[in-house]
Formats: structure tokens, C-alpha cells, sequence
């Protein structure tokens, strides 16, 4: 019951930002529930650490934007002090919800803090990961590719001027930086996807 009304706290804080929403939220807690029990984790903790890993949001243009998840860190800290949570149960969620970032380039120290990374990378990949990389193009009127190279093979990657070098410079990256055996599987499996997305769009372009 009190993480019921966590997630509703939750919901009415988040803005509706197309890339880091209330249903991207609960995807990443979907995708922390699932490895959390293949890997023995504390669901409690996850679930906690998934509702308020993105409590804290900037568009990713935004400067700001890099210290989300620190800031996130902060205010999930006051949030917990309402619910049942110990002091050092509050601190693994904080450290997990301040590592999570991608942008922070950093392995996170506890099981819980790997699993909440791993989850949040998840939403970025497969069938979802597509639909989020051009909403966020769109949000930020990008091109949707570089029109002489569009699949970089001649060139690097640059993800702010062409929403399709996202997947070059980042998206088909991220199963190397999973931390957990359940993670990497997941990720395989969603790159795939993305894969035979870029072959498709190869053969209409």
C-alpha cells in the first residue's frame, strides 16, 4: 500500500516529456521487477528506486540535464523519509537512482543500483527504444538522418544533428554495458529488433 501511493506521488509530479514520462517509469519498473527476481534482488528496494530514479527531469538538450540524476538522488531522499524505509535502505536507493545516468559513466556499487541501471538501458532498446529515439528527435527537431551517409559508414556519429546516428553513437552499444546476466539477455534480444529496423529503413532509403 505504500508504494502504491508512492507511484501515484510520482505520477502527478512528471511532466509529460515524451522521453522520460509516467509510462516510461513503470516500463523500467517492469524491466527492474523482472531481473530483480531472476537475480535474487530486494523487490521492495527496486521498486522505490525505479519510481524515483527519473523524479527529477530536463530536456536533453538542456544543460541541466546531466545532473538529473543526482538532483533525482537529492529529492528522492525527502520523498522516502514519508514511507518505511530505513536509513540505509535509503541510501542504496539514492546511490542507485544517483548511478543510474548513462551520462555518469558509472558501474553502480550495489546489486539493486546495477539492476535499476540495467532496466532503465533496457527502455531504450527494441521496439520501444525506436519509438522513444524519434520522439525525442521530433521534441528536439532533428533531421531523421544525414542524407549523403545516413548509416555513418564514412563518418562518426553525431546525435544531435541526425536522430539515426543516436543508434551509431549510443542504442547499439548498450548490451556491452549491462551489469547483470539477465540484463545482457534482454538486451540481445531488443538490439536484434533495432537491427532489422535499420536493415528495413536501409532498403526505403
Amino acid at each position: 500500500m505504500k508504494l502504491e501511493k508512492l507511484r501515484d506521488q510520482v505520477r502527478k509530479k512528471l511532466e509529460n516529456d515524451s522521453a522520460h514520462d509516467f509510462e516510461h517509469i513503470m516500463r523500467v519498473l517492469k524491466n527492474a521487477t523482472m531481473i530483480a527476481r531472476k537475480e535474487k534482488a530486494d523487490i521492495r528496494i527496486i521498486t522505490a528506486a525505479a519510481l524515483l530514479h527519473d523524479i527529477t527531469t530536463y530536456p536533453k538538450s538542456d544543460p541541466r540535464s546531466k545532473n538529473a540524476s543526482l538532483e533525482s538522488a537529492e529529492e528522492s531522499r525527502k520523498i522516502l523519509k514519508k514511507y518505511d524505509f530505513t536509513q540505509d535502505e535509503m541510501n542504496v536507493i539514492a546511490d542507485a537512482i544517483r548511478d543510474h545516468s548513462f551520462s555518469r559513466g558509472i558501474v553502480p556499487n550495489t546489486l539493486e543500483g546495477k539492476i535499476l541501471q540495467d532496466a532503465d538501458r533496457l527502455d531504450a532498446l527494441g521496439a520501444i527504444g525506436i519509438a522513444r529515439t524519434f520522439a525525442v528527435g521530433g521534441a528536439e527537431n532533428r533531421p531523421f538522418y544525414n542524407k549523403v551517409d545516413p548509416f555513418c559508414k564514412k563518418r562518426s556519429p553525431d546525435d544531435h544533428a541526425w536522430t539515426l546516428d543516436h543508434f551509431y553513437k549510443k542504442l547499439l552499444l548498450l548490451e556491452k554495458t549491462m551489469n547483470t546476466k539477465t540484463g545482457k539477455l534482454e538486451a540481445r534480444k531488443r538490439i536484434k529488433i533495432m537491427k532489422k529496423f535499420l536493415d528495413e529503413l536501409k532498403k526505403e532509403i
